[in-house]
């Protein structure tokens, strides 16, 4: 039997439910990194006595970074495979941890952060992918949602990692953390992790039908004497050209603009509103407060996602939770001057924010066909984290400026609003038309994707 068809098929096995396992704790690790920095600004702050604006610079290096990471080092997995893309990611983003803990400047943090966003940017693309190619078509949307519980929940535990270790040592330690447990996660990736079925058939690397036949027997099958014949319809040399190529051309920009706006958004949250409410407050650990209560908001919106699937097209549930996100912005920027309803009300940031990145990762893979897959999706995060750099330091400049709080949360509702727009026509341009990325221009029931993998 060709395992693929079997993946998209059957019920998902046993192997396939530890694969997903191990990128959820990969994605968690990546949560805890993404929020490393803003979540020990306000103790980093007030040791290095720290400006608005070097503020904003620290906090978009990370976010510069993984907009280069995902443009430049995202691709390579189309050609090295997804499990040494992961492994490379992994050995960079430890030394990028270990560094920031030793920076002894503004000008060395801002470095060491960007080099280890670079990698932190690139890995989530191929997680997103792994996660998609080894689920059923049937529960892919469900499954995907669960697997964007990882990032918020990574984050939200951060915080509390973050407490204790700033206050037992220092805002170093939590970055000394950070590489102490990418260094494992990267062990655990080289002993149990297995390349993915699609890339073996499609891109057939030396060895491939061996690996093929191993992931095979974890799933249950008999040894093939041959690898199943290729389904993509490009070469491949130069997959980018897909990803703008007929009505795949037009998804393409739905994604870039749809998320764009919403990381922005999040990056926003997530990194200005700890140190917004911890100066409201005069508490530096009620900022963290405020971040970790986004995180945990974030893991309900993750789960809301994955509920929504099994009755909604994926698609859908992105903009109805992008339009929920925009209205709990505008809210939100009606009590940031009350503190304890601002630390309620940052739960449902969280939901709406970070539930509909797990939205963008579960609908973005199925759009582009297995050669082009890394491609597609690492230039989309590029885009969008391009456009979120501006997010913090913008914020900078605008607080220098004398836009108060509220403004801002106002302003980044009304980008959420865009956001949802633009899910709503990648919807609306799939009607008719396959859902099978590798014939998108097919009328509607032809090919192997099915209705509910987008």
């Amino acid at each position: 039997m060709d395992i693929r068809e079997a993946i998209r098929t059957q019920p998902m096995r046993p192997f396939q439910v530890w694969i997903v396992a191990i990128c959820v704790l990969l994605a968690m690790i990546d949560g805890y990194e993404v929020v490393v920095m803003p979540f020990t600004m306000p103790h980093l702050a007030q040791a290095w006595a720290l400006t608005p604006v070097q503020i904003g610079y620290l906090l978009s290096a990370g976010i510069f970074g993984m907009a280069l990471g995902a443009a430049l080092i995202s691709p390579l997995a189309d050609r090295i495979g997804r499990r040494r893309h992961i492994l490379l990611c992994l050995a960079m983003i430890t030394l990028g941890m270990a560094l920031s803990a030793m920076a002894q400047n503004v000008g060395q943090l801002v470095a060491v952060r960007a080099f280890a966003g670079l990698f932190i940017g690139a890995v989530i693309s191929s997680l997103n992918i792994m996660v998609a190619e080894y689920s059923s078509e049937r529960r892919r949307g469900t499954v995907m949602g669960l697997y964007g519980v990882g990032l918020p929940l990574g984050s939200a535990l951060a915080g509390l990692a973050i407490v204790e270790l700033v206050g037992a040592y220092s805002w170093r330690a939590p970055f000394a953390f950070g590489a102490l447990l990418t260094a494992v996660m990267f062990v655990v990736v080289l002993v149990s992790l297995p390349e993915s079925i699609e890339y073996l058939v499609e891109k057939r690397p030396a060895g491939a039908l061996e690996s093929y036949n191993r992931i095979g027997r974890r799933l249950g099958f008999a040894p093939a004497k041959a690898l199943p014949e290729r389904q993509s319809h490009i070469a491949g040399e130069k997959p980018w050209r897909e990803t703008f190529r007929g009505i795949t051309g037009l998804r393409t920009a739905c994604l870039w603009l749809g998320y764009a706006g919403l990381i922005a958004a999040f990056y926003f949250a997530n990194t200005w509103t700890a140190k917004l409410i911890a100066d409201t407050s005069g508490e530096p650990n009620l900022g963290i407060r405020a971040g970790m209560l986004i995180q945990f908001g974030g893991v309900a919106g993750a789960l809301l996602f994955a509920v929504l699937a099994l009755r909604l097209r994926p698609r859908l549930v992105t903009t109805l939770i992008l339009m929920g996100g925009a209205m709990v912005f505008v809210l939100y920027a009606s009590q940031i001057g009350n503190v304890s309803s601002a630390l309620m009300l940052a739960a449902l940031l969280g939901v709406f924010a970070n539930g509909a990145v797990s939205a963008f990762y579960a609908i973005s893979p199925p759009v582009y066909p297995t050669v082009a897959r890394a491609t597609g999706v690492g230039l989309m995060i590029a885009f969008g984290r391009s456009v979120a750099i501006l997010a913090p330091v913008g914020t900078g400049y605008m607080l220098a400026a004398g836009w108060t709080p509220g403004v801002l949360y106002q302003f980044f509702g009304g980008v959420l609003v865009v956001s949802a727009l633009a899910a709503a026509l990648l919807d609306r341009s799939y009607r008719g038309r396959s859902e099978n990325p590798e014939t998108p221009d097919a009328p509607a029931g032809e090919g192997t994707a099915g209705t509910r993998t987008a």
